[in-house]
This record gives C-alpha cells, sequence and structure tokens, in this order.
C-alpha cells in the first residue's frame, strides 16, 4: 500500500494537495506528524523496541509516524499504535501534550498522551517493526533507568514537560532522554 501525506501551508491549513512518502516535501509546505506516548493507571509508560533491520536497530521509543491523507492528528496517533502493537485505544482517554511546527524537516508535530491499562501479554507487535515492549516506571525514567538511554530514540524532535519529566529529542531522532524535572 502507498503512504500518502496530506500536504498543509504555513498555517496548518490542509492546501488539498497530497504527497506520496518517499517525495520530498515542496518547499513551504509541510505535512503532520505524531508522537504517542501510553500511561497506565500505576503512571508507567509503554515503551517498545524497534527492529533490528531498521534504523537504530534495538533502540527503545514511543510509537508515532507521519499522519496518513484524509486522518486527523489523534487518529494517526491511533494508527501507529494499532498498526505496530495491535492495540485499539479510546480516544476519548487521549490528550495533546505539545505540537509545533518544524521547519528543517517541514512537519507540524503532534505529541499525544494516550491512557490504557494493556497487558503486555495481549500486544501484537508488527513482525517488521517491533520486537519487544515493556512498561518504564515513571520514577525510574532517568538516566540511571535500568533502559540504556544510548539505545533510546524518539523520531522526532521535541522538549516538552509532563509529569515533572523532562522529554527531549534532537532534530534527527538520534538521541532521546527523559529525567526528572528539577522542582
Amino acid at each position: 500500500m502507498l503512504e500518502m501525506w496530506d500536504l498543509y501551508n504555513d498555517k496548518r491549513e490542509k492546501t488539498g494537495k497530497v504527497l506520496l512518502r518517499c517525495v520530498p516535501v515542496p518547499k513551504g509546505l509541510y505535512h503532520l506528524t505524531v508522537g504517542a506516548w501510553i500511561v497506565n493507571s500505576k503512571g508507567q509508560y509503554l515503551l517498545s523496541q524497534r527492529h533490528p533491520q531498521k534504523t537504530y536497530p534495538f533502540y527503545w521509543e514511543c510509537r508515532g509516524g507521519s499522519v496518513l491523507a484524509g486522518e486527523d492528528s489523534l487518529n494517526g496517533a491511533m494508527w501507529e499504535v494499532r498498526e505496530e502493537l495491535g492495540i485499539m485505544l479510546n480516544p476519548f482517554k487521549a490528550e495533546m501534550l505539545y505540537h509545533t511546527r518544524r521547519e528543517e524537516v517541514q512537519d507540524f508535530y503532534d505529541v499525544w498522551l494516550l491512557h490504557a491499562d494493556i497487558d503486555i501479554s495481549e500486544i501484537k507487535m508488527q513482525e517488521t517493526e517491533v520486537v519487544g515492549v515493556q512498561w518504564a516506571n515513571r520514577d525510574v525514567l532517568s538516566e540511571n533507568d535500568p533502559i540504556d538511554f544510548r539505545y533510546f530514540v524518539c523520531h522526532y524532535e521535541s522538549m516538552y514537560l509532563h509529569e515533572d519529566i523532562l522529554i527531549k529529542t534532537n532534530s534527527r531522532g538520534d538521541r532521546m532522554w527523559m529525567k526528572q524535572a528539577r522542582k
């Protein structure tokens, strides 16, 4: 299936144009991307491990990706989670944490927090994308976490504060870290 993206102007208005994923976004236009963080009632975050054949093999990450033509931001986040983890989430238990326009990658980027209590055994990982999943406790999402943060990636540049955890990635998605924010 060919992946098509809606194109937006600098005010985040749809232009009526669509673009095939592998084609560069024309100058002055943007596409829509999302990050999807899943948190359970214990305050744990669901992390997934990248497939060894993908860029950044075996790195841990949140789910995310480009929103398909015809979808809105929240539906795009829900689709990424459903496609790669086989999880159907309730859109009424979602909240937008962060949004921005990024010139260097020509996108509008939204970060969603999705609330769900999911049993790991119920997750159906997409074999070409994900090789592992785990819940990570909020109080250990720091540089001393058992997850080696040299092997943690999120796809898009972001910095935002959620429940006293500062979350940051660089513009290439090379590196991500989370740490307890100072009060």
